[in-house]
């Protein structure tokens, strides 16, 4: 391990990146959920292959769940079956676009029932979240339209304010409303929750409880990604990632997989805006699932390219950087910059594995597991878990 890696390595020991139950249920493409031998058909077995994440990176000891999709009669025993796998219940997260009477629209619908059905699921959420002992409900929304005046936008706006207002009533003292947003899909003329300014204006209306989740799938091309991360944590309203890939939109495709680069960059600035302290309030999450290749090795393969984009991130020389900024060397900041970035740490991130009692390579330790054999010979018969689309 190099002396520069050496530096930054405790940091690395309280990253924390939760888990999608989704992602290890059936997925694809936009047109196809495809089935897999092994999949899990219940949340217990989604928990059991998240732990097995967890097991060979370290890095991820909680799994967000999805209501309905991870619905049972008793959470109290989820709640032990995660403990007994090593892992915890993390992040609650709320459906409002797959019912028949959200066709027009949920929180933000013209039609009062539609939202109040709506409401009424988040209440169901937070009803769940105090079984789990989760923090934070979120919520993003599939409302929009595709037609110029199909609907006045203005009204809508309105009235998922005081939708979000009524929901953030119910949610406990130690409980958080993070809001998601996205640029478009399925809606294509307008979404009411667009962009990070729109989460933010609505959101910084609640209170302190309630802040924006950033999907780094979420954005039209060519956004700076980065520098809505750096406003957020300066506003203290950035709660959570959602980190995926992407080549056109929202692909949920395996972290860094289009643009490493791009990652190292968030990196940075979450590293600079206090984002990635310990004790943050920032909640990491992958929200990757397009999968057709194997789920627990996608999962595994996206922790760990998060964690090599913050070990990058920690070895910017921000002294030097600093420097180079203030006097307008704009060469000398930007190669300080690269040199973090094309600093190869995947040796030293090996080393701190076996340092701290992992296998130095855990996509090749769970492969030589046995795992998957096991759980295709196991899971035989019944209905496989996936999006219910």
């Amino acid at each position: 391990m190099n002396s520069r890696f050496s530096a930054i390595a405790r940091a690395l020991d309280h990253q924390v990146i939760e888990l999608p139950s989704w992602a290890f249920g059936n997925s694809g493409t936009r047109f196809r959920v495809f089935g897999t031998p092994g999949t899990p058909r219940d949340p217990f077995e989604k928990i059991a292959d998240a732990a097995q994440v967890h097991k060979h990176t370290g890095l991820a000891p909680s799994v967000a769940l999805h209501i309905p999709w991870d619905k049972v009669d008793d959470y109290a025993a989820l709640r032990a079956h995660a403990k007994e796998y090593g892992v915890s219940l993390g992040t609650i997260n709320s459906n409002t676009f797959q019912d028949e009477e959200y066709k027009f629209g949920s929180l933000a619908a013209s039609d009062p029932v539609a939202r109040q059905r709506a409401i009424d699921h988040h209440f169901d959420c937070i009803d769940v979240m105090h079984e789990t002992g989760s923090r934070d409900l979120k919520i993003w929304l599939a409302d929009g339209t595709n037609y110029p005046g199909q609907d006045d936008m203005r009204r809508r706006q309105d009235n998922l304010a005081q939708s979000l207002a009524i929901i953030y009533e119910r949610i406990g003292e130690n409980q958080r409303l993070v809001l998601e947003y996205k640029f478009f899909e399925p809606a294509f003329y307008h979404t009411d929750v667009p962009d990070w300014g729109t989460a933010y204006a609505q959101v910084a209306a609640l209170g302190d409880r309630a802040v924006v989740c950033l999907d780094t799938g979420h954005h039209a091309p060519g956004t700076n990604i980065e520098f809505i991360v750096m406003q957020l944590l300066r506003l203290g309203k950035l709660g959570s990632f959602d980190f995926n890939s992407r080549f056109y939109a929202d692909d949920d495709l395996i972290v860094g997989a289009a643009d490493p680069f791009q990652l190292f960059r968030i990196m940075v600035e979450v590293v600079r805006g206090g984002g990635y302290d310990e004790g943050t309030d920032v909640a990491f999450m992958l929200d990757q699932c397009h999968n057709i290749e194997e789920k627990i090795p996608g999962q595994i393969r996206s922790v760990l390219n998060v964690q090599e984009m913050t070990a990058r991130a920690l070895l910017v020389d921000r002294e030097a950087l600093d420097a180079a900024q203030r006097s307008n060397d704009v060469l000398a900041a930007n190669s300080i910059l690269m040199d973090a970035f094309y600093t190869d740490v995947r040796a030293d991130l090996a080393a701190w594995r076996e340092s701290r009692g992992l296998h130095a390579d855990p996509m090749a330790a769970y492969a030589a597991s046995g795992y998957r054999d096991r759980i295709v010979a196991e899971r035989v018969g019944g209905t496989q878990a996936g999006w219910g689309a």
